[in-house]
């Protein structure tokens, strides 16, 4: 039983930490895709901005290009003014001319200072060649700031005459980040297509190159926008929800990276309200676990008690019996000692013997509140043509019925009286007879019908006198609450319906 008990409360904790677990699985997978719906749209705002700084700086250089077209481009040792050309640009932007020797011609710094450039990349790019060209991310040699530059190739009369330059400080990315507001320590930037970093912010120690890093040996190649998850910040260890998209028009990959523990936090206080349920869920179960063994444990051991305190009441009870049928073969051997040849002897020792009949089928079968109709009728039929010592082939035909404790006594002493009977009175003289013994249910509900019938001599059934013998018969047919009757019709036959439970 606790056994039982034990393996229902364990299935019942499982299913209900299985939905537990469930919760917590989609609160977390609903966490991470809400994460990503905010990285995917703060990425759209950083790609339309650097597709804007894009524009501001290409549209720059070529306007300068533009103005420069009847301008002398000769070097002189002074540094120019070019306003008019470059107004409208953001604080902080700077546009420079160089000559082909790397020169500043003209500039929009006042504090413009004669620098080399002709080791920097937008420099040798455009002087070998190449048209236009975005710097990475550098620190400036002016006034050490981090900044990229867009620069342009000046081409006259087709000789390679110097270059245009503006100078974009990385802080102009600030806006943008301060814009989408991820939250926690979540970055903006975006990156040169061939995996060089241009800008971020907040702004980093130094530049990157992520050329090896799987956004671009993996997800890029998959998609031109797209979402990952990053274990560790190529550039400051952090873990972060990456969103990612290519900028069109641009050489330019715009990122928003949120930081994943700051938008864990929710599914975290799921969590941790999942694990104070299931903790009470655990404590309580663990607690009426232990009451109901302790309850089950106290439970068999008052069956216990009971079971043997019922076996040493039957053991008392069969001891009674026991006791009592000595005690009655005593009585009957006192009997026979006083009475052997006096009239009445033979008739009191076969009622005696059917008593005990009733005592020894209790003890026997140990069936204290009932015993069997059908045996008790046999073994006293049996018993009292052994003591008469008649030669009588008895036949029985009797279907097993339960009678009462109460009731057998009166059972057995009707049925000893009636055989008895027979024996002296339908073949006297110690003839050789027949006799028929049936027990069968009645119709009636709860009745049973006793037949004992002989084929002897007969007797006049209005001659019957009211001695003992037939005051016994009436009062045992009284306890068992029935009637019956005697037929004499070459033999006699005794019926009686009488209610055994």
């Amino acid at each position: 039983m606790s056994k039982v008990a034990a393996a229902a409360t364990a299935a019942a904790l499982v299913a209900l930490l299985s939905i537990l677990g469930t919760w917590a699985a989609q609160s977390y997978f609903a966490t991470i895709n809400r994460a990503e719906e905010r990285a995917v749209a703060s990425v759209k705002i950083v790609a339309s901005h650097v597709s804007w700084i894009h524009q501001m700086g290409t549209q720059t250089v070529r306007r300068i290009d533009d103005a420069l077209r009847l301008t002398d481009l000769r070097f002189d040792g002074n540094i120019r003014d070019m306003d008019v050309a470059t107004q409208g640009l953001p604080i902080g932007v700077q546009a420079y001319v160089v000559d082909a020797e790397g020169r500043t011609l003209y500039s929009t710094d006042p504090e413009i200072k004669p620098v080399d450039i002709t080791d920097r990349d937008y420099f040798t790019a455009v002087r070998n060649g190449q048209i236009e060209y975005v710097s990475s991310l550098l620190i400036s040699r002016l006034n050490g700031d981090q900044i990229f530059v867009f620069s342009r190739r000046i081409v006259r009369e087709g000789r390679f005459m110097g270059a245009i330059m503006v100078s974009v400080p990385a802080e102009i990315t600030r806006p943008i980040w301060e814009t989408v507001d991820l939250g926690g320590d979540y970055a903006v930037s975006f990156i040169r297509d061939d995996g060089m970093l241009v800008a971020r912010y907040p702004l980093p120690e130094t530049t990157l190159d992520m050329s090896g890093y799987i956004l671009f040996t993996k997800y890029l190649k998959e998609a031109p926008a797209g979402t990952y998850r990053a274990e560790t910040s190529p550039m400051d260890g952090v873990r972060r929800v990456v969103a990612y998209r290519r900028v069109e028009g641009t050489p330019f990959i715009a990122v928003a990276a949120a930081d994943y523990e700051f938008l864990i936090q929710p599914f975290r206080q799921t969590l941790l309200m999942l694990g104070v349920v299931a903790v009470i869920i655990i404590g309580g179960a663990t607690i009426a676990g232990w009451w109901i063994r302790h309850l089950l444990r106290a439970q068999e051991q008052q069956s216990a008690q009971l079971a043997k305190a019922l076996e040493s009441n039957e053991m008392l009870l069969r001891e009674i019996h026991h006791r009592v049928k000595n005690n009655l073969q005593s009585v009957m051997s006192l009997v026979r000692l006083q009475l052997r040849g006096s009239e009445g002897f033979e008739a009191l020792n076969s009622r005696i013997k059917s008593m005990i009949a009733v005592h020894e089928q209790i003890y026997k079968h140990d069936t204290y509140a009932q015993i069997d109709a059908a045996e008790l009728t046999r073994a006293v039929v049996c018993s009292a043509v052994a003591a008469h010592d008649a030669k009588l082939r008895v036949d029985f035909d009797l279907q097993s019925t339960p009678v009462s404790a109460e009731k057998a006594t009166a059972l057995a002493l009707l049925v000893n009286e009636v055989v008895t009977n027979a024996i002296k009175y339908a073949y006297p003289d110690g003839k050789e007879g027949r006799l028929l013994v049936a027990l069968a249910a009645s119709e009636e509900l709860g009745k049973s019908i006793l037949t004992i019938t002989d084929y002897g001599v007969g007797f006049d059934v209005s001659a019957v006198s009211s001695g003992t013998g037939t005051r016994l018969i009436d009062g045992s047919v009284r306890q068992l609450d029935g009637t019956y009757e005697i037929q004499s019709q070459a033999g006699t036959q005794f019926s009686a319906t009488v209610t055994l439970d």
